[in-house]
């Protein structure tokens, strides 16, 4: 029972995170970019900031459920007196994951950083400038997101 929950809190912060990534993208940044840039910038930074913060949570909570899981079929696999392999799937699951959140870690501590300062210094310019590095790098996130799931659907 405790390894389905887990499963399920892992997936859904998955959802949370991948989700988050393709509305922001596909959806909340086209319709602002019918604001003027202030109102703009401040929209994107206000959505980004909170936006983030369930992120965050999303991360420790797929860290977490993530390595208690592996850890837990490591521990029986050895138990039954087998060698734990880890399953080519969870591999790249993982690798991947990690590389995300590294990637996550650049967006929210120096990108949204810049952000933050550009919307106190009212600079509308480096606002947009930081909002489309932002773009960037969520963009790639996004692809890498999906990427894992397809991988841990397909490889199953």
């Amino acid at each position: 029972m405790i390894y389905a929950t887990l499963k399920l809190l892992h997936i859904l912060s998955i959802v949370v995170w991948v989700g988050g990534m393709v509305f922001a993208h596909f959806f909340l940044r086209p319709a602002a970019m019918q604001l003027e840039p202030p109102q703009r910038v401040r929209l994107m930074h206000a959505v980004l900031q909170r936006f983030f913060s369930a992120v965050l949570v999303s991360i420790a909570v797929v860290l977490a459920s993530g390595l208690w899981m592996i850890g837990r079929v490591a521990k029986e696999t050895v138990q039954a007196g087998l060698a734990f392999n880890m399953p080519l799937d969870w591999t790249l699951m993982a690798i991947l994951g990690i590389a995300m959140m590294a990637i996550f870690g650049h967006i929210r501590f120096s990108l949204f950083k810049r952000l933050s300062q550009a919307v106190t210094a009212s600079d509308w310019p480096a606002g947009g400038a930081a909002l489309a590095a932002i773009r960037t790098w969520v963009g790639i996130n996004l692809g890498i997101g999906v990427a894992i799931i397809v991988l841990t659907l397909l490889m199953a």
